[in-house]
């Protein structure tokens, strides 16, 4: 893939300052670009490495100068380049067709378009849509419902009755519909409920690696329109994530609580069964959360508490060593005068 500078501003609807006819053959962080390259500045903290850079153009905010650099302004440096990447290079799955060495169960519906690659399971009653790419060693089970596009990656699982929207994207390792954890008289009886819902994931949700999201119990676990899904989080029966909601790593959501739209969870989360998260809500990294957060809030720690709150928790930390040290100082005095 090549392209002028001129031509993939034009691409990307964004405006050149300095030389339009330069060809761009590559795309390199900034660091490593050299002539023939393109890269980008999307963080302020990298601006001091605008004037070394080898590239031959830079993807850059509005209002940013550099004398003697081309530069490609545009709204939104980091969307422009998931943009201009996906046009360098294009995921290449191969062409459409079913491996004979896949194995697809009598009744198994695959479109002619799908791309099912060696050593893929397709069970009885499943049905894939086109477009769709399985790739070896992944179990699609009975009466699974994959849409179009979608792309399931090695060794990824889709227990039974689960249903896949489009242009769904599963990572390698993710298990679909595995059964909840439900036991009645835990740490006793152990008595398992049995789990007969299903998994619902709809249009353009990305899951990353080893991630589960786990079948209901009754009805359904339910990932909803443009989610994004990290690698390792585990996600517990009949849980609820609303629409463009960004769940990072190793997060774990207990049963029946509920997400509401454009929730950002920060890594390694932990948050109680049967609670209710509201809509624009923002969870710091490391969190607890036990109870309720209304829609619009931001909270932080473990326990929970209200983000700024945290902040200050937090800032007093390093200082508890030494506040313990004048604290017990000034009780060792208090002690002496009451002794006089």
């Amino acid at each position: 893939m090549k392209m002028t500078i001129g031509e993939i501003a034009a691409f990307l609807g964004g405006t050149v300052i300095g030389s339009e006819d330069i060809v761009i053959h590559h795309i390199r962080a900034i660091e490593e670009a050299h002539q023939g390259d393109l890269t980008f500045i999307a963080n302020k903290k990298y601006l001091k490495k605008l004037k070394d850079t080898k590239a031959s153009a830079i993807l850059v905010s509005p209002q940013t100068t550099a004398e003697g650099k081309n530069l490609i302004v545009v709204a939104d440096p980091y969307v422009a380049l998931g943009k201009i990447l996906n046009h360098f290079y294009p995921p290449d799955h191969g062409g459409p067709g079913v491996s004979s060495e896949a194995y697809l169960e009598e009744g198994a519906s695959v479109s002619p378009d799908a791309v099912i690659f060696p050593r893929a399971f397709i069970s009885r009653g499943a049905k894939i849509g086109r477009g769709t790419v399985v790739y070896p060693g992944v179990f699609i089970g009975r009466n699974v419902s994959i849409g179009e596009d979608s792309i399931l990656y090695a060794n990824a699982a889709v227990y039974h009755s689960c249903i896949i929207g489009n242009r769904v994207t599963l990572h390698s390792g993710v298990v679909i519909g595995a059964d909840g954890f439900g036991f009645a008289s835990p740490g006793k009886g152990n008595v398992k409920i049995p789990q007969v819902g299903f998994v619902q994931i709809d249009d353009d949700v990305e899951i990353g690696a080893n991630t589960t999201i786990d079948r209901a119990t009754l009805g359904k676990t339910w990932i909803q329109r443009n989610v994004k899904i990290d690698n390792l989080v585990q996600i517990a029966h009949n849980v609820v994530i609303g629409e463009n909601s960004v769940i990072t790593a190793q997060v774990g959501i207990s049963g029946s609580t509920k997400l509401g739209r454009s929730v950002m969870v920060g890594g390694q989360t932990g948050m109680v069964g049967h609670i209710s998260i509201g809509d624009h809500v923002m969870i710091a990294a490391g969190s607890g959360i036990h109870r309720d957060v209304k829609s619009g809030e931001m909270v932080g720690g473990a326990p929970q508490l209200p983000y700024k709150e945290w902040l200050q928790v937090e800032a007093c930390r390093s200082k508890l060593p030494e506040m313990r040290a004048t604290l017990n100082d000034l009780l060792k005095k208090v002690d002496d005068l009451q002794k006089k």
